[in-house]
């Protein structure tokens, strides 16, 4: 390289060093004073910390549109990615191949291509479940996922169900259980926890395990995991029941009032909460002029006509005597 061409890459070099001191300076000095310069970001602004000189505005912000104040609710808020969830054994973290044999333009795939992609999708498959106790998170929350969505539970009872199950597997209460039996009954648990109940005949018509096992199972998971289950209210049984029967939120709040009143009195303690929300619902529905049947409650609620037709009869009676008892004060 001759001195000439030297001398030319060196005056580039220098042109190139004072083109970004002087990008530098109009971005940090304010051309006024030669004050620092400040984003105001609330505002959109950039103005001079000495002279208040307005430098520029109407600057476009390309950060989220929403706040968070800890590392959790930012990652709850971002949408970046799929959120995370207790509902699959990884969290949703691993990635997955979709068993559709196309490319990304819809077009089929060749044979060769296809032997690949099987090839592909079992060793995917191997490691998302390297050992068996992943195996065993993975089948049971499968079981918890069905069942939840069978029995019209939200996504956080399953999620509080998935960490019941969680917490049995970490403990190691499965041996001599079935994923099943527990899985089963941390749904149950769950579904409790939460307030919004189901019978244990509406959840064995959906689990792959008979009652005796849920029951013991579920007993089980109480007592080594200390969870704290109050006894199912027969509130929290109405709205469901009443939404099914498509009953108005008079009816409804009569239905409640009803209970509300049973409870007082402490007379029916030990009594089926499904079977007492159910004749409060038909007892409601008679007092409203509701043409609601027993047959037709007795099938939503999972219940027998003669449990609806007794309990109805009692919660009567007692609603009758708060009435006549208020009407005399």
């Amino acid at each position: 390289m001759s001195s000439a061409e030297i001398n030319t890459e060196r005056e580039q070099f220098r042109q190139t060093i004072t083109e970004k001191e002087v990008n530098r300076k109009e971005h940090t000095e304010c051309p006024e004073c030669g004050g620092h310069l400040t984003t105001d970001a609330e505002h959109a602004e950039t103005t001079c910390a000495t002279c208040g000189l307005v430098v520029d505005e109407n600057h476009i912000d390309r950060g989220p549109e929403w706040r968070a104040y800890d590392a959790s609710e930012e990652g709850d808020k971002s949408r970046v990615g799929a959120p995370t969830t207790k509902l699959l054994h990884d969290k949703g973290l691993s990635s997955h191949i979709g068993w559709e044999n196309r490319d990304s333009y819809g077009n089929a795939l060749s044979s060769r291509q296809r032997q690949q992609i099987q090839r592909l999708r079992t060793w995917d498959e191997r490691f998302r479940t390297r050992d068996h106790k992943e195996r065993n998170l993975k089948q049971a929350l499968g079981e918890i996922d069905r069942m939840g969505s069978a029995l019209g539970l939200s996504d956080e009872v399953r999620e509080t169900a998935s960490v019941i199950y969680r917490r049995a597997l970490e403990s190691n209460l499965l041996p001599g259980r079935t994923i099943e039996g527990i899985a089963t009954a941390s749904l149950y648990a769950a579904a409790r926890q939460m307030k919004t109940p189901r019978s244990i005949l509406e959840v064995d018509a959906v689990s792959r395990v008979d009652e005796i096992e849920f029951k013991r199972a579920y007993r089980y998971i109480v007592r080594e995991l200390g969870l704290a289950v109050m006894p199912a209210s027969p509130q929290q049984y109405v709205g469901r029941l009443a939404s099914e029967l498509d009953i108005d939120s008079e009816t409804e709040r009569l239905a409640r009032d009803m209970l509300k009143v049973a409870e007082g009195t402490g007379a029916f303690t030990g009594k089926s909460p499904i079977g007492l929300a159910a004749a409060a619902i038909y007892a409601a529905g008679r007092l409203a002029d509701k043409n609601l049947t027993q047959d037709e409650v007795s099938d939503v609620a999972d219940v027998s006509t003669v449990t609806i037709r007794n309990r109805y009869q009692e919660l009567l009676d007692v609603y009758e005597e708060d009435q006549a008892r208020a009407a005399r004060n």
